[in-house]
């Protein structure tokens, strides 16, 4: 499977032409077999093979940082498996609140009461009172 399309691929790196931001994620990457799982937000423009986002390997401590796109695809898990893309991902929220909801849950998650709180704690930190 090719992790990362065209497509993706202009998208991320428009994210990464502008560091500062808090960029939802475009692409999510998982262990079919394991519970290593990427939410990736960005790419850098002058080192295409080096992607940021939200890491979990699935060791109870997800961080935001930088991966390499080759070591990723590199990887082999149980019965042989590559890292597959998840062709149904959207990025809801910004990466930040993904880390946050990761920080509480100690696993990435896309739904819950964990990443609804996350998302809740953003929105009364934007609304001006």
């Amino acid at each position: 499977m090719q992790l990362v399309t065209a497509t993706l691929r202009r998208r991320l790196l428009a994210n990464g032409a502008i560091r500062d931001a808090d960029h939802a994620p475009v692409l999510k990457l998982f262990d079919p077999c394991g519970a290593a799982t990427w939410l990736i937000a960005e790419m850098r423009p002058d080192d295409p093979d080096t992607l940021f986002g939200l890491c979990d390997l699935g060791h109870g401590f997800p961080e935001l940082g930088d991966a390499s796109l080759a070591e990723i695809a590199a990887v082999r898990g149980r019965l042989g498996l590559g890292i597959e893309r998840d062709l149904h991902f959207a990025g809801r929220y910004p990466l930040s609140v993904y880390a946050a909801a990761a920080a509480s849950a100690g696993f990435i998650v896309e739904s819950g009461p964990e990443l609804e709180a996350a998302a809740g704690r953003t929105r009364t930190k934007e609304t001006p009172r």
